[in-house]
């Protein structure tokens, strides 16, 4: 007699093929923390297993994918739906529509938030006027990474600074000078700072022991660091242009240029944007920093070769960076009304190679005197030269400067030079 199998269980097949379901949950949370919040919500029709499982992402994005062409439901309810479901707490929160008109709603949802020890939150509107934001984004004292856009900060006089904040990024914000020094000064962990097209403050202060990473661009009349010997990437652009008789103070007046490296001991990466440069040039230009760059080993430059003031700026920097590897140089077209009067030899301020140097790239240039003679120089004092680009302005002068890049002597064998046409 034939012995009867024993049935096997419908569960094991379909537990081997359900493998995503067999996923440790921290593992399963980061897969939806990927989808688009409108795609992890779906996934609550795949069985009942799954019906709350996105109700405990801890990251959450509302942005313009949220909104579904087929689907009437607004913007403000998906987001009153989702935090109403939701289960457990929320790290991240990102609210980024470009339809979105800001309005009160945000006030009632970072309420909610703020009883959820949050610690990143990004708000970017994109439509309207500056959004004041509410005093409970204040009282959140886990924030590690907050940033917003086109926002207005007025923090209540309680207001201590954000004890664990390690990135702040502020882009189209509105703030007092107060409001912006204590803001940096009473944030003792950051470590990344971004300020661009900004308004209420002129004095960008920083005063932050750890941080690494500054990056800044707008108007402004000064910049002052203190406590920021950990920094070692800054890139910085004045968007209002200096004019020379804005900006050249009497004999023995003191230099900007001193100023800005004398916190900067650990400066690895510099980018110097817009019109920064003709800022470092105020004052007494020395010929060498008194403490150089020693750990400086990429360094970008948007100049005017019309204005010996800034020229003088970039040779002391260049004879100031002995570790410096990578070289870029953006030629800026100056209005010569405000520019200076370039009537000296560079060999004069040009002492010693740049023995480091590897690559440089110049773009822009014309083919005028100054130029040609900053190039000359570089190719006489680079003995380890690689590789230098050179892209004009124009194809008009494009000849002139091949004919001249030709004749040039090169400290390095090795150096090849490459020229792109505009």
């Amino acid at each position: 007699m034939m012995q009867r199998q024993p049935l096997k269980s419908p569960c094991k097949p379909q537990m081997e093929l359900d493998r995503i379901s067999n996923l440790p949950c921290h593992v399963v949370e980061q897969i939806l923390s990927c989808l688009p919040i409108r795609e992890a919500v779906r996934t609550s029709v795949l069985s009942s297993k799954w019906r709350y499982k996105w109700a405990m992402v801890a990251h959450l994005v509302f942005d313009n994918h949220c909104l579904s062409p087929q689907n009437r439901t607004t913007f403000v309810n998906i987001v009153d739906h989702v935090l109403l479901l939701h289960i457990g707490p929320v790290h991240k929160f990102k609210l980024s529509n470009r339809d979105f008109l800001a309005t009160s709603d945000i006030d009632r949802w970072f309420l909610h938030l703020s009883r959820s020890s949050i610690k990143e939150f990004i708000l970017e509107i994109w439509k309207g006027n500056r959004y004041k934001m509410p005093s409970s984004l204040f009282s959140c004292q886990d924030m590690t990474h907050l940033e917003l856009f086109n926002c207005l900060l007025r923090p209540p006089p309680t207001f201590k600074g954000f004890s664990r904040l390690k990135s702040l990024d502020l882009q189209h914000v509105t703030l007092a000078q107060d409001v912006f020094d204590n803001m940096v000064v009473r944030c003792p962990l950051l470590e990344k700072l971004t300020v661009m097209n900004f308004d209420g403050f002129t004095h960008l202060n920083i005063d932050a022991p750890n941080l690494q990473f500054f990056d800044v661009g707008g108007v402004f009349e000064d910049v002052n660091f203190k406590n920021t010997l950990n920094l070692a990437v800054v890139s910085i652009g004045l968007y209002e242009h200096v004019c020379n008789y804005q900006r050249r103070g009497p004999p023995g007046s003191s230099s900007h240029l001193l100023k800005f490296f004398a916190h900067l001991p650990r400066i690895q990466r510099l980018e110097i944007q817009s019109y920064f440069l003709k800022y470092l040039a105020i004052g007494t230009l020395p010929g060498k920093l008194p403490k150089p760059c020693l750990v400086l080993n990429y360094l970008s430059i948007r100049i005017s070769f019309t204005d010996s003031d800034e020229i003088l700026t970039a040779v002391c920097l260049l004879r100031s960076s002995p570790a410096l590897q990578e070289l870029e140089i953006l030629v800026r077209p100056e209005d010569t009304t405000c520019a200076g009067t370039v009537n000296f030899q560079l060999d004069d301020n040009w002492n010693g190679p740049i023995a480091r140097l590897r690559r440089v790239k110049i773009n822009g240039i014309s083919g005028t005197k100054p130029e040609l003679e900053f190039i000359r120089l570089l190719l006489l004092g680079s003995p380890s030269l690689e590789k230098m680009t050179v892209k004009p302005a124009s194809v008009t002068c494009g000849w002139e400067i091949v004919k001249k890049l030709l004749q040039y002597r090169r400290a390095s064998v090795h150096a090849e030079i490459i020229y792109l046409d505009p």
